[in-house]
């Protein structure tokens, strides 16, 4: 919603490179803060050199692309076709885990991100796809993609790397938010901005990225690509509880229904009979 609102005044792909950019330096300070900051430079020199390709290839995946070409499918297409494509992402993330992860989801697992995809359908059903806004289409879908990607190559970093999830989200964001703020000046220019969009630029930036991020990097050490993939999708059943509670938003039987089965879907997801040692 804040997205939604931000971009009447301010272009897409600016406001996500502000927000992103905004967002690295809020987390800067704790990355480099001396006990942190021994740390790291402790382990930098034995990594190799792909570990820090990984990283910068991460940065252009999860905040350049998906997150450069969400904010340009929100600026094309209703907030409800953007969030029913990006929530097929677990089904992605499942196929890719198989062969780049050696990760294999269980059938019950399939089972329970076939309930959250279908939930996710059910709740936004029926959707009106709008006539010739195939740009706002080809952008979620490429989103949706280098999402999925990211996901896989951020569990495989989290996991092997050294990195600390801190380190990971601030280095990574880093790169891909400069280079898309960079991109975003140069082909949309600088924008007026006022004082509510800079509000919702810094809300977006401090709360919803900086410390949301770090949040998802750590899952990414503990649980499969599959298990973080799903729990991320229960963005849906967070906003539709939020709007109920302070915006009066009833929900339908339907609506409903989506959202009991989508959480289902999450729950079974994470039913497994053997977890990895943590």
């Amino acid at each position: 919603m804040l997205i939604k609102i931000g971009l009447e005044d301010i272009p897409a792909l600016t406001f996500a490179g502000l927000r992103y950019s905004l967002a690295f330096a809020s987390l800067l300070p704790f990355l480099l803060h001396p006990a942190r900051r021994g740390s790291l430079r402790s382990i930098a020199p034995s990594l190799p050199r792909t570990a820090w390709v990984n990283l910068l290839l991460l940065g252009l995946l999860y905040y350049t692309l998906t997150q450069g070409t969400q904010f340009i499918g929100l600026a094309y297409l209703p907030a409800v076709t953007v969030s029913l494509l990006l929530n097929f992402s677990p089904v992605i993330v499942a196929l890719l885990s198989i062969g780049l992860l050696s990760e294999r989801p269980t059938a019950r697992q399939w089972l329970g991100v076939g309930f959250s995809v279908a939930g996710t359908v059910l709740y936004f059903f029926p959707v009106a796809l709008p006539a010739g806004q195939t740009l706002g289409l080809f952008a979620v879908i490429v989103g949706m993609l280098a999402n999925a990607f990211s996901t896989i190559l951020g569990s495989s970093i989290n996991r092997s790397e050294g990195f600390s999830p801190l380190a990971v989200t601030t280095i990574s964001m880093g790169f891909g938010a400069v280079l898309l703020l960079s991109v975003a000046l140069l082909v949309e220019g600088l924008p007026q901005i006022g004082l509510r969009s800079w509000g919702i630029i810094a809300w977006l930036a401090v709360v919803n990225t900086a410390l949301a991020f770090t949040l998802w990097n750590q899952t990414l050490r503990t649980l499969s690509a599959v298990e973080s993939s799903v729990i991320n999708n229960t963005m849906l059943v967070q906003i539709a509880v939020l709007a109920w509670i302070f915006l009066d938003e009833h929900l339908t039987v339907r609506e409903l229904a989506g959202l009991v089965l989508a959480g289902l879907g999450t729950l079974i997801v994470q039913l497994q009979t053997r977890r990895r040692p943590r």
